[in-house]
């Protein structure tokens, strides 16, 4: 079944919330309801499509099972879009779905049968967790399904786990939801028969991941898999394979646990590649992070007599966790962790021979670059020529603002150049760290100004676009004078974040100047010359766009912050100026 995936909107920044909007800093919650049907396309694409009338939630994933009769539907979005999202797909599954008539082979309760909520960039377990209470009392007092918590939103210990939830299944709710023990978090304590009940959660993030061996052997990929998965192996009496079994006091078999904590791991054999593999739930990416996945991996083949030759992620996989396994590898070979991020994402899939069996493209992969809006920042991935050529046609943007960003932007960068040829160097190989964070920072501050090159942008347009509005009431006039002025304190303050986030890049470059690569003092001070450029442009705008505010008490305040910085900038540049001179002369 195909899914036709929308656009998400773009996100409008206030002033209150000034900061980039580039994928990694939303709070993004993956929803990932079951509903039980898998058989009527018609009736499956019905409920899927609601998801796609939320602003700013996308539909990623819709797998249904004919055999289990369910369909897994898989969203993301942050946090208030995620829950309205969630509650109108299990509406329209109430709707469409008669559990009295259902039938399968996956164990189910409910027309949405579980619906949980999944961190994946910048929330929190408890972000997920309030979501969960927060859709589970809609639910329940709006649609009177009853509702039971689970996992890490449960109520009590017995709840967390699904299976005793959901013990019973569909036929045994009526007797089960009277017993006391048994009452529903939310919604009434009887017996609905047409959506019978759901289960709402908030759980860590599932990777599917899969390693590939240089063996045809189930049963050694077994014995790896049993090295590292949390449960790990039965403790035995002499032989490990066929001794007799370890019972504890209880006559329960004593457990030897695994590496990888919240890892559930078998061996199998895939004929389509004709390589065994480690097949690999990691549910708990803090504790096991994919690189430890993969390194436990490599260690117990090798003490086996065996060798990963690469490995494959099934299906998504947050960015977070790629860039920490890059950045992993990277500090093993005591190299810079402050490059780009595809960079990063390079070395990851490299390191971990993700492209061994299939290429591997981040755009389908990643979750945050699979919702990322191409629109957002049409600057930005503009060519340097489109970029030079847009700026030189008649139109009034871009202008002077976001020129000074980028301007900044090619400050920091080189400053940033500098600090990992710094950590290369040969002989400094006691420094690689040093220059490593160094680096890193830079990368921070050049998101930061490239951010705010289209940023400026749409300052200017929000100017115009409060100028066209109404003014034939006096309603109208009220309304379209706090619009332009709004629109105008916007102006200011987009620049003045240029200047502050330019000034706060002198650190570095001075640092790069006075201890980096000698042979690169000219490049840090071209790029200090940028970043006084940066400064000095913004400083004009912040200026010129002051003229028409009315707010003087406001204004009196950013004029005096932005005057200390312009006044910092020339002592800096001169300081720094004077120095790079000097050495090179």
């Amino acid at each position: 079944m195909s899914v036709k995936i929308k656009n998400v909107s773009n996100i409008i920044i206030t002033l209150a919330t000034l900061k980039p909007t580039k994928k990694m800093s939303r709070k993004l919650i993956e929803c990932v309801p079951n509903i039980s049907e898998g058989r009527d396309e018609a009736k499956i694409k019905e409920i899927y499509s609601v998801v796609e009338t939320v602003e700013g939630v996308k539909l990623l994933d819709v797998d249904p099972g004919k055999a289990t009769n369910r369909t897994v539907i898989t969203f993301v979005g942050e946090p208030k879009q995620v829950v309205e999202a969630a509650f109108l797909l299990i509406k329209k599954a109430s709707e469409l779905i008669d559990m009295s008539i259902h039938s399968g082979e996956h164990p189910r309760f409910g027309a949405t049968d579980v619906c949980p909520f999944v961190p994946v960039a910048n929330a929190s377990m408890q972000d997920c967790i309030d979501c969960a209470k927060t859709l589970g009392e809609k639910v329940g007092n709006e649609l009177e399904i009853p509702v039971y918590l689970y996992e890490d939103a449960a109520t009590e210990p017995k709840r967390k786990n699904l299976a005793t939830v959901r013990a019973g299944q569909y036929e045994g709710i009526a007797d089960k939801i009277t017993k006391l023990e048994w009452k529903p978090d939310f919604g009434p304590a009887k017996f609905n028969a047409k959506s019978g009940n759901i289960a709402i959660g908030a759980r860590d993030f599932l990777i599917a991941y899969n390693v590939n061996l240089n063996t045809t052997s189930v049963r050694r990929a077994n014995s790896i898999a049993f090295d590292i998965r949390e449960q790990g192996r039965i403790k035995r009496e002499g032989n490990p394979a066929t001794g007799k079994k370890v019972l504890d006091e209880n006559g329960e078999p004593v457990r030897v646990p695994g590496t990888c904590k919240g890892v559930k791991g078998i061996g199998w054999f895939i004929e389509e590649y004709g390589v065994a593999q480690i097949s690999m739930n990691i549910t708990n990416v803090t504790d096991t992070p994919l690189h430890k996945a993969f390194d436990e991996c490599v260690k117990s083949a090798h003490n086996r007599g065996m060798r990963v030759t690469g490995s494959e992620l099934v299906g998504l996989v947050p960015l977070n966790s790629m860039l920490e396994a890059g950045k992993y590898f990277l500090r093993k070979q005591n190299r810079s962790t402050g490059i780009a991020e595809s960079e990063i994402i390079k070395i990851a899939v490299k390191s971990m021979g993700l492209d061994e069996l299939n290429p591997f493209d981040a755009r389908k992969n990643i979750i945050e670059y699979m919702i990322e809006d191409a629109n957002a920042a049409p600057l930005v991935n503009m060519k340097l020529n489109e970029f030079a050529n847009e700026t030189a046609s008649e139109s009034m943007a871009p202008g002077g603002g976001s020129i000074s960003a980028y301007v900044g932007t090619l400050g920091i960068s080189l400053a940033t150049m500098v600090a990992n040829l710094s950590s290369h160097k040969p002989g400094w190989d006691d420094k690689w760290e040093q220059f490593s964070n160094w680096a890193e920072k830079g990368q921070q501050l050049k998101d930061k100004l490239l951010f705010l090159v289209d940023e400026d942008t749409k300052a200017f347009n929000k100017i115009i676009d409060a100028f066209r509005l109404p003014k034939a009431s006096e309603e109208e006039k009220t309304t379209r004078s706090k619009a332009v002025q709004d629109a105008t304190k916007f102006a200011i303050e987009v620049p003045f974040q240029v200047m502050k986030t330019s000034y706060d890049c002198f650190e570095m470059i001075e640092e790069m100047i006075k201890i980096g690569n000698p042979n690169s003092i000219t490049d840090a001070g071209v790029g200090a010359l940028c970043i006084r450029t940066a400064v000095f442009g913004a400083y004009m705008n912040v200026k010129i766009n002051m003229a028409d505010l009315k707010d003087e008490s406001w204004k009196k305040a950013m004029q005096e912050k932005a005057e200390a910085i312009y006044q910092k900038t020339i002592a800096k540049d001169a300081e720094l100026f004077n120095f790079v001179n000097n050495k090179i002369s």
